[in-house]
């Protein structure tokens, strides 16, 4: 059981792109006294003393204390005595872990008996899409699913986000090949896509953890924007003033392609996203939405590229 002294404490698991989003969001809340004190837990360094000393400068920085244990090695149970100084656990882990880790995460928040946890389902609505969608890692997200639903002890906020926008933009990923001047549609073009920023993400993952308990034990939808891969392509035309070559993969073809490479990651992502269900939602319905929280859409993602770009 959790000590009862404790303030509301917070664990985020992970300092990568979005784990830093949140600890960045979570530092003002801090200051204002909103939320108790910030820790993150992050793999014992190999590295010398002079990386170690800069890493904990740019968490420090963050307004968090460093924890660290390795996720992939460590047991449930000795994750379970960590976790258990905590009163709320946000995992920014996301796979790298490797199978499985989702599932020993929550195993031990639950042993933990934290108040709250909001585990890692910043993605799709895996309820939708359900299992066999030909992407393993899906279905282990359902597991965790299942494992919090079964339990009333801690409480749990899933934040669906859709994809990350950027993701769109990943040239392996291969819908939007910019250097290329080429958009591919995933299934159809009518399909749609929900994205939202790690930087929204962890805006708004900040807000819930402070707008309990309005948001435990539900899933709480974000949408940075929402838009069919037709529109996709009108809106990099108009914003980046240039026709981009738009061809149309199929459901079929690209169930072939992962069938002649089964462990391209890539393609197995790009067979899964191409459905007419679970991976958009209107924005209208999100809990940004009815905050009335300004988040960024794509023609302000592509503005904001193109300036980059000098």
């Amino acid at each position: 059981m959790p000590n009862e002294a404790l303030v509301n404490t917070i664990l985020v698991l992970g300092a990568g792109e979005l784990g830093s989003a949140v600890l960045r969001s979570l530092s003002p809340l801090r200051r204002q006294g909103k939320v108790g004190p910030v820790s993150v837990l992050l793999r014992p360094m190999r590295a010398g003393p002079v990386e170690a000393v800069e890493r904990a400068k740019k968490i420090e920085a963050l307004g968090a204390a460093i924890v660290e244990v390795d996720l992939a090695t460590a047991t449930i149970d000795e994750l379970a005595v960590v976790f258990s100084r905590y009163r709320q656990i946000i995992a920014c882990t996301g796979f790298v872990g490797g199978p499985g880790t989702q599932r020993k995460i929550t195993s031990a928040v639950l042993k933990a008996e934290v108040d709250h946890y909001i585990p890692w389902q910043f993605g799709v609505d895996y309820d939708v899409v359900g299992r066999g969608s030909g992407q393993d890692v899906w279905d282990e997200q359902l597991d965790v699913r299942d494992m919090l639903r079964s339990q009333s002890r801690v409480r749990w906020t899933i934040v669906s986000t859709g994809m990350f926008t950027s993701f769109l933009f990943v040239p392996e990923f291969g819908v939007v090949d910019v250097e290329n001047n080429r958009l591919h549609a995933l299934g159809s073009w009518d399909y749609r896509l929900t994205v939202t920023t790690p930087e929204d993400i962890g805006r708004l993952t900040a807000e819930i953890v402070t707008a309990r308990p309005e948001c435990d034990d539900r899933i709480a939808f974000l949408a940075g924007d929402t838009f069919s891969y037709r529109e996709l392509a009108d809106t990099i035309d108009r914003v980046l003033d240039r026709r981009v070559e738009r061809i149309l993969w199929p459901v079929s073809e690209l169930e072939a392609q992962v069938a002649a490479h089964p462990d391209d990651v890539m393609r197995k992502y790009r067979r899964a996203f191409a459905r007419p269900e679970g991976v958009a939602w209107p924005k209208e319905t999100t809990f940004n939405a009815k905050h009335a929280i300004a988040m960024t859409d794509l023609t302000r993602w592509l503005r904001d590229w193109r300036g980059r770009q000098g």
